[in-house]
């Protein structure tokens, strides 16, 4: 019976503990704000290197500028007049709460033309399963925000740190040390 318990203790905190969310600082060190003539690509660069889920926040820190929420054309065209919200106090936190792109712009003018933009795409929670493709299926092309693929499940995908894993074995030998004789 010990052994059991320590074994799903194992596995309850392995999940738990990859289950949290993340913040994320927008442009790392860098932060948001507009850059410079040769690197107008710090923003997609950044995005690009992250992997962002549901339940993930984005940091923004800045001086002087702002930050824009906004739809796909109000990203494409840099447009400001129309934010879904905007945050001017110089440290604002976007919660991720649902799946698809997100669109960012700095509120000051030119900025956004000079590569002070963000879009994130955000996945699915820390999904329980996906089914794996076969050989034979072609890759799904990239689809919208409002018509998300699902597959069906196939089972449970638990992914372990390292952390994590030493938690859970020092959880699973108190439990094994208590229950003892």
């Amino acid at each position: 019976m010990a052994s059991f318990m320590g074994f799903f203790l194992t596995v309850f905190l392995a999940f738990v503990l990859n289950s949290s969310a993340t913040e994320f600082q927008v442009g790392d060190d860098f932060g948001w704000q507009q850059p410079g003539s040769n690197n107008s690509a710090v923003y997609s660069n950044w995005a690009s290197n992250n992997r962002f889920h549901v339940g993930d926040s984005l940091s923004f820190k800045y001086k002087n500028d702002s930050v824009l929420q906004v739809d796909k054309w109000g990203y494409y065209h840099c447009n400001t007049s129309h934010p879904i919200i905007a945050f001017d106090n110089g440290k604002s936190i976007m919660k991720l709460d649902r799946s698809g792109p997100f669109y960012f712009i700095s509120g000051v003018p030119d900025h956004c033309k000079n590569g002070q933009l963000l879009v994130v795409e955000v996945m699915e929670p820390h999904p329980i399963s996906q089914s794996p493709q076969s050989i034979a299926d072609s890759p799904e092309p990239h689809l919208a925000a409002d018509s998300p693929a699902s597959s069906p499940s196939l089972g449970v995908v638990i992914s372990i740190t390292p952390c994590s894993l030493v938690i859970a074995l020092l959880v699973t030998s108190l439990a094994l040390v208590c229950s003892a004789p």
